[in-house]
């Protein structure tokens, strides 16, 4: 299946400017060859975390929650129901499985997967601890806005508009999304959900991880949002920059109407 691809062009340096790096020729557009049978578009950490009424603590120090809501109403019902219909794979990324674990999706994954390793932590002493609650308490998510968010996480859920359904692969780390993409055949993931900063980069189950099973990972530029900060909200530098970084590190960016337009030519 062919259809519209973004990158990065990320040469020439142009050592005549004042800065090289501006004679990169940067964002570019081609037509690519797709095939469902080894590809799968993953939604990660779509959550309904509840209302600002609610946990407004949640959403003071994670204001993005709402443009996550937006993009679950408006973008993931119209790319969804077209991978639904296609040849396409569909899978889930989920942070813990309280609230997947009754899905017969995750079940599957889990038992897939095997038993999970034992992971190493580093001993804490008292300067460790206190270092610790330091930034739970000035840099992220405030002393003030902690039980409220604890709250909003013992109730997390799937949105409505992301719900997994049937026995849709459902994977709470990078062992369980592996053991998906190799009882499918799938070496190509393209990751919607929230954030591409973040969560899609970095998480269990994201880029970085899945990128050390020789996986392509790409994204799509309008079912993603950022974690943004004071400098970077009004032109979302976050956002921009985390795309680049896709691109350029592991794979492509697509547009959810190119590739809706792509399955309905081919359906």
């Amino acid at each position: 299946m062919r259809m519209p691809a973004h990158y990065y062009q990320q040469f020439d340096a142009d050592f005549s400017l004042e800065y090289p790096a501006e004679g990169y020729e940067g964002w570019k557009t081609t037509e690519l060859e797709l095939d469902p049978a080894h590809t799968a578009v993953v939604v990660m950490h779509a959550w309904d975390l509840g209302t600002i009424a609610e946990h407004p603590g949640q959403f003071r120090c994670c204001y993005e929650v709402m443009s996550t809501y937006a993009v679950c109403r408006t973008v993931f019902p119209g790319l969804l129901a077209a991978v639904r219909r296609s040849p396409f794979h569909l899978f889930h990324v989920v942070a813990g499985e309280s609230y997947a674990q009754d899905y017969p999706g995750y079940r599957r994954a889990k038992a897939l997967a095997g038993p999970e390793p034992e992971q190493p932590r580093v001993d804490p002493d008292p300067t460790y601890e206190a270092l610790n609650r330091f930034r739970a308490a000035c840099v992220f998510p405030g002393a003030h806005n902690v039980d409220d968010c604890a709250d909003a996480w013992k109730r997390v859920s799937f949105p409505r508009e992301a719900e997994p359904r049937g026995d849709e692969g459902i994977a709470k780390d990078g062992r369980q999304l592996y053991a998906l993409c190799k009882e499918a055949g799938v070496n190509h993931l393209i990751y919607a959900g929230f954030n591409i900063d973040w969560c899609l980069l970095m998480s269990p189950g994201g880029m970085v991880e899945m990128s050390h099973y020789g996986i392509i990972c790409s994204a799509f530029r309008d079912a993603v949002t950022a974690v943004e900060n004071a400098e970077t909200i009004r032109a979302h530098l976050g956002k921009a920059i985390s795309l680049w970084r896709v691109s350029v590190g592991f794979g492509f960016v697509f547009e959810t109407p190119e590739f809706i337009g792509a399955i309905e030519r081919d359906a």
